[in-house]
């Protein structure tokens, strides 16, 4: 039995398919890299602006000592309907104690699990990224996605 046929995906619509499919998977695959050795892990993200995305972490994670020696990564969201995006990044530790905030009252989860935004275990990291593809199912082909709007 074959596989349909993709369509054609308009570039002029490349992002907002893109946002679409992260909108619908919600929860992607971050890769990392320990030494020589990829890792690679669901993570849930607690804030999405666009293509940059935040992630809560604990201290004694292994990604923690992971994104410290090599910050750059790698997060991919598959929907149901198995279109993919890839979006690679650079992790940055958030320090802004504004933006914090605004995630911490965000999140009752963040809250339920960790009482208190102070809690030295908490670490949020948003990935900065620096190529954005996406892939309809079965097209085998990825499209560089602009970063930006325009």
């Amino acid at each position: 039995m074959s596989q349909p046929q993709p369509q054609p995906v308009d570039p002029s619509q490349l992002r907002e398919l893109a946002l679409a499919t992260l909108k619908r998977a919600r929860f992607p695959m971050l890769a990392t890299v320990e030494g020589d050795q990829p890792r690679l892990r669901p993570v849930s993200p607690v804030r999405t602006d666009g293509f940059t995305i935040y992630v809560a972490n604990l201290r004694r994670y292994g990604k923690t000592a992971q994104l410290a020696a090599n910050p750059r990564a790698e997060l991919c969201y598959t929907d149901d309907d198995h279109h993919q995006v890839r979006i690679t990044a650079t992790a940055e530790v958030v320090t802004d104690p504004v933006l914090l905030k605004e995630i911490w009252d965000s999140n009752p989860l963040l809250r339920a699990y960790l009482r208190t935004p102070d809690n030295p275990e908490l670490i949020i990291y948003r990935f900065v990224p620096s190529l954005v593809r996406y892939m309809r199912e079965w097209a085998l082909e990825y499209h560089t996605v602009p970063l930006a709007e325009g």
